[in-house]
């Protein structure tokens, strides 16, 4: 698919608004998601949903929509004010607790909530939020997959979007045998990083798949997405794919890919959220040399049998 220029519905703004779609059960950690949202899991000290918004935070967003379901009130009670444990903290003198506290959403933020009535995909979640979008650009960060970067993703994307006012999703190489997990594009290079999707497919068989290239999580699109998922019916699943709605809008409008920079975790498997909360105690400022030692210590004693 080729295009002489680039013409797209989006205003030429930078992205203020990031979707989270979080009205997912989280089956695969029953029964500690049976009534906690799985985006409450945490990674040491933070729970997944608070990294996603800490990261769409740095890439300049101002409006936090959260795509909501049964069982998501924790959600919206961990970014709300809680001025009785704040005064609290205030008067035990835990200055830095209290500052974490009330620094979770900055004021120059803002917070909706959308009910999605009913368990029909991640496209229908992104249609969901188009009342609070509008007719703008939008993030859409899934917060099961984490991404630790010098350079928090969005804003990589962001600098993409910037550049060329199209839609851009965030794609990492994944293993052949796991591409009937993934959204599988296939692309035209245009830059060491960048390319031209040109085809895109719902979680393929490894034999059927057009590339090993997976969207993992990281969208940034413009809002003529929203006409296309309205229209597309349901697909795999008798879900709306938003996979199936990005194949639709490219074409009209070209869609990038764009291999991020920074270390994926798949924190919706029980193992690549363990490897993510290794990690991150590892870096953590008061927890890294003690946890560092205790699992030297555990090694050795393993090894030894």
């Amino acid at each position: 698919m080729a295009f002489s220029t680039i013409r797209t519905s989006t205003p030429m703004a930078d992205i203020r608004t990031a979707v989270f779609p979080v009205a997912g059960r989280g089956t695969r950690f029953l029964p500690a998601t049976k009534a906690s949202p799985k985006e409450m899991l945490p990674i040491v000290d933070k729970p997944l949903i608070q990294y996603a918004v800490e990261e769409a935070l740095a890439a300049g967003v101002e409006k936090l929509v959260f795509v909501t379901g049964y069982s998501k009130r924790a959600i919206e009670d961990h970014f709300d004010a809680d001025h009785e444990l704040e005064a609290e903290l205030q008067a035990q003198g835990k200055t830095e607790l209290l500052n974490a506290v009330r620094e979770i959403v900055p004021a120059r933020a803002s917070c909706i909530y959308i009910r999605q009535p009913a368990p029909l995909g991640l496209g229908h979640a992104v249609l969901c939020a188009r009342p609070a979008v509008g007719d703008e650009p939008f993030y859409v960060h899934l917060a099961d997959d984490l991404i630790d970067a010098d350079v928090p993703c969005l804003q990589q994307m962001g600098r993409v979007y910037r550049q060329y006012k199209v839609s851009v999703l965030g794609v990492q190489a994944v293993l052949p045998t796991e591409t009937d997990k993934y959204g599988i594009v296939k692309s035209r290079r245009l830059s060491e990083r960048l390319s031209v999707v040109e085809t895109i497919v719902e979680k393929p068989q490894p034999d059927a798949a057009p590339s090993t290239l997976a969207v993992v999580g990281r969208y940034a699109l413009t809002p003529a997405i929203f006409s296309k998922l309205a229209a597309i019916g349901r697909g795999a699943g008798g879900e709306i794919q938003l996979t199936d709605g990005i194949a639709a809008l490219m074409a009209e409008e070209p869609v990038y890919a764009y291999a991020f920079e920074g270390k994926r975790y798949d924190c919706g498997s029980k193992l690549g959220y363990l490897e993510a909360t290794v990690e991150y105690a590892l870096k953590h400022a008061s927890l890294s040399e003690p946890f560092a030692h205790y699992l030297a210590r555990l090694v050795a004693e393993r090894l030894r049998g």
